[in-house]
Parts: structure tokens; C-alpha cells; sequence
């Protein structure tokens, strides 16, 4: 009932695209403000989707199979947060959430832009609507999550094991929060570009709405590489994974599209670039959907494989691009121009230099993620670029580009003088002296490392200082910078520094290394509601006489029939102790993984304090 209800639902939301556009068109001749059918319409839409997701839950919590969603993703011995979380977790569901996220954005925009223009509005809501129904049509034709199996089943297939872990649970959500709000960003670039709105007022309107997306996707992005580090057992945070790199890539160009918002609200300049910024981070959040669910990238967390949803998807995209770009070159080419020289020492220079760095490291994410596809479809070959690439390319460019982080903040609106700054060659000598002597001390290649943690370090100490000397003013921009230069020192930090062991012990065996020794006591097995849970009993002791027991598990699932590894992780503000184990199989031996992590935890403080000067900065005046 509850899947007949929303697949109603989901048909009489599309029902209401129709009436907001024809209404829509009809209002922009008539008056000067904004009908209210519009406003009611939108909610009612909203209201609907709302129905239909509420309606795909339900399914899910009664395990009623013959809903075929339910049937491919579930299970009734799954608990039922599981249960709930399974309603996204596959492609039908994330992409009725998807258009829930929509509806909701675009219902919020109308009622919180009310001292805006109507046009603006207006065509606001109509791009937004061109966007949804573009969704509604997807869902209800190739993806709809309520088709129906008869003869019903009496179980299901159940959720992939790895899925079921409370980060990634609450991961989709915020992801989509933070992908599904460029699509009002990008929908309000063209509306103000055919109306003539791009100005100060509206960077200073569309400031808040980049600000939301930006914070969710920093914090969605945080959840799925929490949820990597230890659930897949790898023992890392980031692997350049194609489908964590389809998120990273609309975060870089939206944290570039703020910096761009930031100028064009104070001096009224770089407008093109904001409009360009808008289409991209929308398009390439369009372009992590295709991906993901062509079936054509090859990782952990793909939703499909199906090139017709693939196809779809990719039309619909070109579509949306080649209109944002006719709007851009049409709407441009009969404005004014605005001169756009800036003194060299200037605040305006800086941001645009940045912009440069983080468009160049948005190229190298996108080709390092888009080249194997191309290859393998032109000669058949099969690659994967990994971690190797991407640091040759990026590191040697990360260094100025932390130089120019942390003495833009500091130059002047216009024009500015190096005046007083003596205090910045004092943190850059101390940087460059603390970082030969970490460096030195633990024996790593020089040159590179030394530069490097010297850059993160002078960023680190510049920030720093501001918090003592300015302290609320530009608070936001302070932490967010600071946050920026603890990831960078927290990353750097880690991976010259970690340490990993790997060998095969049987139980009662004891592994002897120059820093610990690592004892495999005995293993425990426990009955838990959807597993089995081989639990083993370590313990690590230290060269100082300290030991630590840690515990690894490796689950074996009834539905599907799986084995996971799940890893047992000590952490404090220092260090992660991380230990996984893994049958060989046929044989009594299991594979043990010990891994010291240096401040793992700070790479989660990092991004929470990036995300939080977001906060701070929507919070400074009310929505």
C-alpha cells in the first residue's frame, strides 16, 4: 500500500512542475510581484515527493517484497536503522532523495528571496523546475523505486555489508545536500545573467546558498572518508578512489566559486568567473551522478551498472550545459564590461591567483579520474591511476599555492605596500628550521618534505597569530584558513610518517619487530543479529613496556553472504593504533595488518573546523 501510495505521489509531483511553469511563465507579464499560486505549487510539490519518499521508507521498515527497491536491498533480520538507511542506499532511493533535496531547495529559495526581483525569481524557479523534471521523468522511467514483483517474495537480497555502517548511513544525505544545493546555485546564475541581476546584490544573496552546499559537501565528504578508514580496512582516509573524486572535484570549484562571491559582493569584479563557476560546480555534480551510476567507473561504492541510466543521464547533462552556455555567451556579449586590472599587491590578485591553483588541481582530479574511461573505450585498455600521479602533479604546486594562502589574507582591497611584515620572514625562517629538523630526525627524502611541511607550517603560524591579534575579526576566514593549514600538516604528517606491518600469524603467535611485538591471543565468536562476529583478541607492547589489546572482527553476513573485515582502532590526540586480520584461505594462518597512523585525528578535526567557519559565516546574519 505504502508503494502504491508513493508511486502516486511521485506522478503527481511532476503533475505540479507543469502547473509552477505555466503560472510561472504567465506571472512574468502580468505584475510586479510574485504570485503566490507559485509559492503554494512548489509546496505542494514538495509535500508529494515528501509522500513518496515517506512512502519508500515504510516499505523498507515492513519489509514488503514486493516492492522490488526493497526486494534488491533488504532483509527482515536487517536492524531496522539499516532498514531506514537502505532507502538511500541503493540507486532508486538516492535518487528519489536527490529530487526530495531539489523540491525542498527550490521551495526554500521562494520563500527566504523575497526582497529579490520577481524576474529573478521567477527564472529562478523555472531552471530550477527544468532540473527536477529532468529527475521526475528519470525516476519514473528508468529508475523508479516502486515497481512491483509478483509472485512476492519471502525475503530479500539484502544491503551490501559494507553499506551498513552508521557514517555511510548518514553520508548520502548530507552528500546530497551540499551536490543538490549547486543546483539553486547554478539555476540563480542564469536567472540573474537573463535578467540582468549579476551585482553585488546577488553575490551577496547566492553568498548563503554557497555557503550551505559548501558546508554540507565539506561534511559529506568527511563522512565517506571517515566511513573508508575503517570500514574497508585499507588503514588510509583518501584513496583517489573515481567515485571520492566525482565529490571532491564540485568541492573545489565551489570553495573557488565562494572565494570569487566574496570579491564580486565587496569590488563588484569578477562576475564571468562567478557565472562560469556556478555552470561548473553544477555540471560537475551532474557528471559524479552519470558516473556513478553508468556502470562505467570501477569502485567500491558505485550504485549501478547500467549504461540506458548512464545514457539518460548524460543527454540530460549536455542538455543543461549547452543551455547554461548559450545563456552565458548570449547574455554577455551585449553587457558592459567591467574592467577587471588589479594592482599586482592587491587582496583581488591574490583570490584570483588562488583560483588559478584550485582550478589547476581540479584539472589534474578531473583528467587523473575521466583519462581511464577514454582509454579504455578507445583501445580496449584498462588502467588506473593512483596515488603516484596525483602527488607528482599536485605537490610541486601545493607549495606556493600555501604561500599565497597565507600572505593573501593579509594584503589590501585595491592596493597594497609589504609594509611591516617582518614578522612573516621570522615564521618562515622558524617553519623552514622546524621542518629540516623533523624531517632530518626521521630520516626521510629532504629536499621535497622540507619545502613542503615549511609551506604548511608558515600557513600554520600566519593563522595562528591571527586569532591572538584579530580575534573575531574575520573569524570565519581565520579558522577556516587555520582548519586548512592543521589538514595539510595532519596529511603531510601521516603519510611520511606512518608506519604498517603485515604478516601471517596462527593463534598463539607472536610477531617481533625493532619498535613492538604483536601477540595473537585467542579468537571469540559471537552471535549478533544479521552476522557472525570472529572476534580476535591482540595485544601490542611497545618498546616503553606499554600495551594495547585491540580487537578486529571479521563478520560473516546471512544475507548476502559475505565476510567483512572490520578494524580495531586505538586513537588518541597523537596517533591511531590500527589492526585488521583476514583469513588465507585453507589454511590455519591469518593475515594480520598493523598499522600507527600520526595524527589521524586531526584530519577529522581539520575538516570539522573548515566546515565550521562556513557555519559561522551563514550564522552572521539570518537567512
Amino acid at each position: 500500500m505504502a508503494s502504491l501510495i508513493g508511486s502516486y505521489s511521485l506522478s503527481f509531483g511532476l503533475f505540479f512542475s507543469f502547473f509552477i511553469t505555466f503560472f510561472s511563465i504567465k506571472n512574468l507579464k502580468n505584475s510586479e510581484v510574485l504570485d503566490k499560486k507559485i509559492i503554494s505549487f512548489t509546496l505542494l510539490q514538495f509535500i508529494f515527493v515528501t509522500i513518496s519518499f515517506l512512502g519508500l521508507i515504510i516499505s523498507f521498515v515492513n519489509s514488503d517484497f514486493s516492492n522490488e527497491t526493497v526486494f534488491n536491498h533488504s532483509h527482515t533480520t536487517k536492524p531496522l536503522f539499516y532498514k531506514i538507511s537502505g532507502t538511500w542506499g541503493n540507486h532508486e532511493g538516492s535518487l528519489l532523495l536527490w529530487l526530495l533535496v531539489l523540491t525542498f531547495f527550490v521551495f526554500i529559495f521562494l520563500l527566504k528571496s523575497s526582497e529579490q526581483p520577481k524576474k529573478y525569481r521567477i527564472f529562478t524557479s523555472l531552471f530550477q523546475q527544468i532540473i527536477i523534471v529532468g529527475f521526475f521523468v528519470f525516476l519514473i522511467k528508468t529508475s523508479s523505486p516502486f515497481n512491483f514483483i509478483f509472485p512476492v517474495p519471502e525475503e530479500g537480497l539484502g544491503l551490501n555489508p559494507i553499506l551498513q555502517d552508521p557514517a555511510l548511513a548518514i553520508h548520502p544525505p548530507i552528500l546530497y545536500l551540499g551536490y543538490v544545493g549547486s543546483s539553486i546555485i547554478f539555476s540563480s546564475a542564469l536567472a540573474a545573467m537573463v535578467s540582468n541581476y549579476v551585482s553585488k546584490e546577488w553575490a551577496k544573496h547566492i553568498k548563503k546558498w554557497v555557503l550551505i552546499s559548501w558546508i554540507f559537501l565539506s561534511l559529506g565528504i568527511l563522512l565517506g572518508s571517515v566511513w573508508a578508514y575503517y570500514e574497508l580496512g585499507w588503514g588510509g582516509f583518501w584513496f583517489w578512489d573515481p567515485v571520492e573524486n566525482v565529490s571532491l572535484m564540485p568541492w573545489l570549484a565551489l570553495t573557488t566559486l565562494l572565494h570569487c562571491i566574496l570579491v564580486l559582493e565587496k569590488k563588484g569584479i569578477l562576475a564571468s568567473w562567478a557565472m562560469i563557476l556556478s555552470i561548473a560546480t553544477f555540471a560537475l555534480s551532474m557528471s559524479g551522478t552519470f558516473l556513478v551510476r553508468s556502470g562505467i567507473l570501477n569502485s567500491v561504492h558505485t550504485f549501478a551498472n547500467d549504461p540506458e541510466r548512464g545514457l539518460f543521464i548524460l543527454i540530460f547533462l549536455f542538455s543543461l550545459i549547452f543551455l547554461s552556455i548559450f545563456i552565458f555567451f548570449f547574455f554577455q556579449t551585449n553587457k558592459k564590461k567591467i574592467e577587471n586590472n588589479f594592482f599586482w599587491l592587491s587582496k583581488e590578485t591574490s583570490i584570483l591567483i588562488n583560483n588559478w591553483f584550485m582550478m589547476y588541481f581540479l584539472s589534474v582530479v578531473l583528467v587523473g579520474t575521466i583519462y581511464p574511461i577514454f582509454l579504455e573505450v578507445l583501445t580496449t585498455n584498462k588502467i588506473s591511476v593512483g596515488p603516484p600521479f596525483y602527488n607528482k602533479l599536485m605537490i610541486p604546486f601545493l607549495v606556493p599555492f600555501l604561500f599565497a594562502m597565507a600572505i593573501g589574507p593579509k594584503l589590501k582591497w585595491i592596493k597594497s605596500e609589504l609594509e611591516d611584515k617582518v614578522y612573516m620572514f621570522l615564521f618562515l625562517i622558524i617553519s623552514f628550521l622546524l621542518s629540516a629538523l623533523i624531517v632530518k630526525k626521521f630520516d626521510v627524502s629532504f629536499l621535497i618534505n622540507t619545502i613542503l611541511i615549511t609551506s604548511a607550517f608558515f600557513l600554520f603560524f600566519i593563522t595562528l597569530r591571527d586569532f591572538f591579534l584579530k580575534t573575531f575579526k574575520n573569524l570565519s576566514q581565520n579558522i577556516a584558513h587555520f582548519g586548512f593549514s592543521l589538514l595539510i600538516l595532519s596529511i603531510l604528517f601521516n603519510n611520511i610518517f606512518s608506519t604498517e606491518v603485515i604478516t601471517n600469524l596462527k593463534i598463539g603467535e607472536t610477531f617481533k619487530s625493532e619498535k613492538f611485538t604483536i601477540k595473537f591471543i585467542n579468537i571469540d565468536q559471537e552471535n549478533r543479529k544479521n552476522f557472525k562476529a570472529i572476534i580476535g583478541k591482540f595485544n601490542v607492547k611497545y618498546l616503553d613496556g606499554s600495551v594495547d589489546f585491540l580487537n578486529p572482527e571479521l563478520r560473516i553476513y546471512n544475507q548476502p553472504n559475505i565476510i567483512t573485515s572490520e578494524a580495531d582502532i586505538k586513537t588518541n590526540l597523537f596517533t591511531d593504533k590500527f589492526i585488521t586480520m583476514n583469513y588465507v584461505q585453507n589454511q590455519e594462518y591469518f593475515n594480520v595488518r598493523y598499522q600507527e597512523k600520526p595524527l589521524m585525528i586531526w584530519i577529522w578535526i581539520s575538516v570539522i573546523l573548515i566546515s565550521l567557519s562556513g557555519l559561522l559565516s551563514v550564522l552572521k546574519k539570518k537567512i
